[in-house]
């Protein structure tokens, strides 16, 4: 009688270990707020990105162990990181993740390049593909100085072919609207699925006292737009609040009639009740997606928004909103004519439960049964 053969012991899977790779972390903007998100995910993950102002950052991502390339260590790469673009293909791929199974990179600037294990899962959540060589890159070029445009010219060719080539790298592309995953086809040759960022809709409220004063916020850089927002206003005499700091704000200072009032700076609390008090969010970028108009309908405001890109997919023309299609101040003051012949037909609560579709906790929903594909396809 032979002897049983022992039962074997019940294995103890191993942790599941996760890597978050993010372009930059030197502020906290909409890119670092879906990164928040995603580390509620993944509270143990892991963070790699090319250089890091920790001063910068939020207690949130402070929590995670955070990593850099080989780009940290080269002079000025906290402020002048952008120059140092030729070199992050090899940064990236010089980052050893062979200790994890699961790592999400989060593109923008290059952060899907990173090599991994050929049993680990990849999946990339793209806010967009490098805006400056591609669709976007003769406006960046023409708004360069002669250096710098010189530079730009000289690194996209080789830049664009790494891009390419590195979107085979992942297992998923999750892109953060339609608009980005129609891009994503058309420059990378990839299908992505679609995931909207989260809003924090419930920290908006609307308000009863509503001013005549619009008002338009972002970033004074060239790509999104400012200059249409304050000829357009200069041009009618409607009244106008910029509220935003960049290359560009002497020069529309200069520019803008005495109807248009600048901010350059304002607390969170100020912002909130500038959106519910606001006649209109004035938005004239052609947006990956745009957190901004969806916070402007979440204070129960319209939005008159430029009809291509993310705002078409936000702002529901007619109902939330006004589109207007051509980038120049002809159409701003003509749909702002439309706009003040709706105005009375528009119903706050409808922009609220607008805005709603775009919650945490939809985000975090459908975020976490993307990678759950990914990571079933991947084992087979």
């Amino acid at each position: 009688m032979t002897d049983p053969i022992p039962a074997a012991e019940p294995s103890i899977a191993r942790p599941r270990k996760v890597a978050i790779i993010h372009y930059w972390l030197v502020t906290m903007r909409g890119g670092e707020r879906v990164l928040e998100r995603i580390c509620e995910l993944y509270p143990d993950a892991d963070i790699y990105t090319h250089v890091v102002d920790e001063n910068a950052l939020s207690q949130t991502l402070r929590q995670h162990r955070i990593f850099t390339t080989f780009i940290a260590k080269l002079p000025m790469a906290k402020t002048q990181y952008q120059k140092y673009l030729p070199l992050m293909p090899a940064a990236l791929e010089a980052l050893d993740l062979s200790a994890y199974d699961l790592v999400i990179s989060c593109e923008a600037g290059p952060a899907k390049g990173v090599i991994t294990r050929p049993d680990a899962v990849h999946v990339t959540y793209c806010h967009s593909p490098m805006r400056y060589i591609w669709d976007q890159y003769h406006a960046y070029r023409a708004a360069s100085g002669r250096i710098a445009g010189l530079f730009l010219r000289a690194v996209s060719p080789r830049m664009r072919a790494w891009d390419r080539m590195s979107a085979s790298r992942p297992d998923a592309i999750i892109a953060n609207s339609h608009f980005v995953r129609r891009r994503i086809r058309k420059f990378w040759g990839r299908e992505a699925s679609v995931v909207y960022p989260p809003i924090d809709v419930d920290l908006f409220t609307p308000s009863d006292d509503v001013s005549d004063e619009c008002v338009w916020i972002s970033q004074l850089v060239p790509y999104k737009r400012p200059d249409i927002a304050v000829d357009a206003f200069t041009r009618s005499g409607r009244k106008l609040h910029v509220i935003g700091d960049g290359a560009m704000l002497e020069t529309l200072k200069a520019r803008a009639g005495p109807n248009v009032r600048f901010t350059t700076r304002m607390k969170f609390d100020e912002l909130r009740a500038t959106y519910a008090r606001a006649r209109a969010l004035i938005f004239t970028a052609e947006e990956d997606f745009g957190i901004i108009p969806v916070e402007s309908q979440a204070a129960g405001r319209p939005v008159v928004v430029f009809g291509r890109g993310g705002g078409t997919e936000t702002v529901i023309d007619g109902v939330t909103g006004i589109h207007f299609h051509e980038q120049t101040a002809e159409s701003l003051i003509a749909a702002m004519e439309r706009f003040d012949a709706w105005l009375p037909s528009f119903d706050p609560a409808a922009a609220i439960a607008n805005a709603r579709r775009f919650e945490r906790a939809r985000f975090l929903r459908e975020f976490a049964a993307e990678v759950d594909r990914a990571e079933r396809q991947v084992a087979g």
